[in-house]
């Protein structure tokens, strides 16, 4: 199986290079299967139903979130009627919509997704590992998953590598999100699993992770808030990983995506 996962969604224009650009893209790599981080979809805090359809209409199988998951407010409600959107595992019971969720490509094959948050330099939700062992061992890999994707939307690099290495062999990719830069760790685990530490943003690299560069830069000097965050507006990278699985879900070969914009441009082969 083939799979595509692109990083957080930074804006309009991040949104609008996916709706150009992932149709040609997807067709390319022949990926069965394309998720997606959406968090900083809407102006860069959160996600509106207008933008998750935008987004599927544009080939994506399912959306992930993170801590801008309700940022957006009507996102509280639309995801309990889409069960596309996916939000983090471990956000506390009763907390609305689904953590991980079971999907099939169009050939059949069963795409078991799931989206957990870091708790180092974040909110103190629940423990990730123990929800995403939970998620593993009721939808195991090989048995009722042909593949095993998990989104750890983190900051601390230490606690994304721990969760790869926690894994290890019982899901085709995880990958991190929320830090918006991608990382050059790109690897597959000793038990088969692939792993980068963080697929990068989709948006205007020419910014600070995705936003205009003169408010963040202000406020470091200053301390002092003197207007809003707007998402860049600049021509969008695309960055992501693609993964190939064997029969057994594990990982085949994995490979960094970044296309358009300014970084260096890697495509697979």
């Amino acid at each position: 199986m083939k799979l595509l996962f692109l990083g957080d969604i930074v804006g309009r224009a991040a949104r609008d290079a996916i709706v150009s650009d992932l149709p040609g893209l997807r067709s390319d790599l022949g990926a069965d299967f394309v998720v997606v981080n959406g968090e900083n979809a809407a102006g860069g805090f959160g996600i509106t139903a207008q933008i998750c359809e935008e987004l599927f209409d544009a080939g994506v199988d399912v959306i992930t979130l993170g801590n801008h998951a309700w940022d957006q407010r009507e996102a509280l409600v639309h995801i309990e009627r889409e069960p596309r959107l996916i939000r983090p595992v471990n956000f506390p019971a009763g907390t609305p919509g689904r953590g991980a969720g079971l999907f099939e490509t169009a050939k059949g094959e069963r795409v078991l997704v799931i989206n957990a948050m870091g708790r180092v330099f974040m909110d103190p939700l629940d423990d990730p590992f123990a929800a995403i062992e939970r998620e593993i061992g009721a939808c195991p890999l090989g048995e009722a998953a042909d593949a095993i994707l998990v989104d750890f939307h983190g900051e601390a690099t230490s606690e994304k590598m721990a969760m790869g290495h926690f894994c290890d062999g019982r899901a085709s990719l995880v990958v991190g999100t929320h830090s918006h830069v991608p990382t050059a760790d790109a690897q597959i685990l000793p038990g088969g699993t692939a792993y980068q530490t963080d697929a990068g943003m989709c948006g205007d690299y020419n910014s600070v992770i995705g936003m205009e560069k003169d408010e963040p830069v202000s406020r470091f000097l200053s301390k002092i808030p003197s207007g809003r965050f707007q998402p860049a507006l600049g021509p969008a990278t695309l960055c992501g990983v693609f993964v190939e699985t064997d029969a057994g879900g594990l990982a085949l070969r994995v490979e960094p995506v970044r296309i358009g914009g300014r970084l260096k441009q890697a495509m697979p082969d």
